[in-house]
């Protein structure tokens, strides 16, 4: 079964955690040499890879004295800093052995909340894969503050798939895969070696912990695994530290834990406004607005609201909730803050008298929204 899900597999974005590539004393470089190699036999069957590595701070800690995980964010740029530096150079060091390039490529959350930059993310990647270079990815530590972060390198790892329309990811962490409970307190834990849909029980199975090295556990890896499956992905939890996992994977092995890619799969454009682009404010919709978005299938009109919260600007994306509170989608929203003060509330054919002009007659186009609630995903 296995080998058949993965025939198809020609690009692949293969997450590696801090707790597989360090250990308390740092940087583990024989570890970071046995995976460039691993990489870099895949790169010989001629799948494109993009590696999201994490382990930055935990290489460059040490250097600074820092015992355990640093509890400052300049603490943590500091160490990121020069940690950076030691990981790549032990990536091109293995990889030109092989005759193979890599590139780094650093990012914040902005970039990829950015329209313009997303895509120009996304040309820089993939012209690296155009020319054989294989990009090491990581979060950009040395800048980033708490507004703009991923907040870990799962949620970036995903991300970064449905940036470069992967056809898998894998992530290798430092256990076996997904168990049904806590094996480090549960002897009686199982794994489950396949995982159809990530469900608020499955969530609840993966607990919220994380390690001591890393700033996700396995409940951020579930969450990456939702959203690669909504860009129509397949993801799989390995151990990263047993040998030569990444072969062993490509042989068809039953491996770890495999989450399905949805039945019904985002738009790449609706996946960036679903989990990249940063919601601004709100838009409080009445029961008629929000039948018509979540049953209908329609647009938002200023007709369907009723109230709003936050600042934005046109253009911006926004979360659309209910009236008790709950959100049930996100968009792309035309009109200002300012202007959706205006025209709530009203019909689209009052939109110009009231303004003076308009820019049309949706205050988000069904193209420009996706849903987010528990009436189940937007795939058109």
């Amino acid at each position: 079964m296995r080998k058949a899900l993965l025939s198809h597999v020609k690009r692949v974005v293969v997450k590696i955690g801090s707790g597989v590539i360090s250990d308390a004393a740092g940087l583990d470089e024989k570890q970071v040499a046995a995976i460039s190699e691993q990489v870099c036999q895949l790169l010989d069957r001629g799948l494109e890879v993009i590696v999201v590595s994490s382990g930055a701070v935990a290489a460059g800690k040490g250097q600074l004295g820092i015992h355990g995980r640093p509890q400052t964010i300049p603490q943590k740029q500091a160490a990121a800093a020069i940690g950076q530096t030691r990981i790549i150079r032990e990536y091109k060091e293995t990889f030109r052995a092989r005759h193979y390039n890599v590139a780094q490529v650093l990012l914040t959350r902005d970039d990829l909340s950015n329209r313009r930059r997303y895509l120009n993310a996304r040309n820089t990647v993939m012209t690296l894969l155009e020319y054989g270079v294989t990009p090491i990815v990581n979060e950009n530590d040395t800048v980033v503050v708490e507004e703009i972060r991923f907040g870990d390198n799962d949620n970036l790892s995903a991300l970064v798939t449905n940036l470069v329309e992967a056809d898998m990811l894998i992530i290798l962490s430092d256990v076996d895969g997904f168990y049904d409970q806590d094996p480090a307190e549960h002897a009686e834990a199982r794994l489950i070696p396949v995982v159809e849909r990530v469900t608020p029980a499955i969530e609840g199975m993966g607990g919220k912990t994380s390690g001591t090295l890393g700033t996700g556990g396995m409940f951020t890896k579930l969450k990456a695994a939702k959203k690669a499956a909504l860009s129509g992905v397949g993801t799989l939890i390995v151990n990263g530290r047993s040998p030569q996992i990444l072969t062993r994977i490509f042989a068809g092995e039953e491996v770890g834990t495999y989450f399905l890619p949805a039945q019904s799969k985002l738009t790449a454009k609706k996946h960036w406004i679903a989990f990249s682009k940063k919601p601004r404010g709100k838009l409080i919709i009445d029961d008629g607005g929000k039948q018509a978005v979540v049953q209908g299938g329609k647009s938002l009109l200023p007709s369907g609201i009723c109230g709003v919260d936050g600042g934005f600007e046109r253009g911006d994306a926004v979360r659309l909730c209910d009236r008790s509170g709950q959100e049930f989608a996100r968009g792309v929203i035309s009109y200002s803050l300012a202007e959706t003060l205006q025209i709530m509330g009203k019909q689209s054919a009052e939109i110009a008298k009231i303004l003076g002009y308009k820019y049309r007659d949706e205050v988000i186009g069904r193209d420009d929204l996706v849903l987010t609630g528990d009436e189940g995903e937007d795939g058109d």
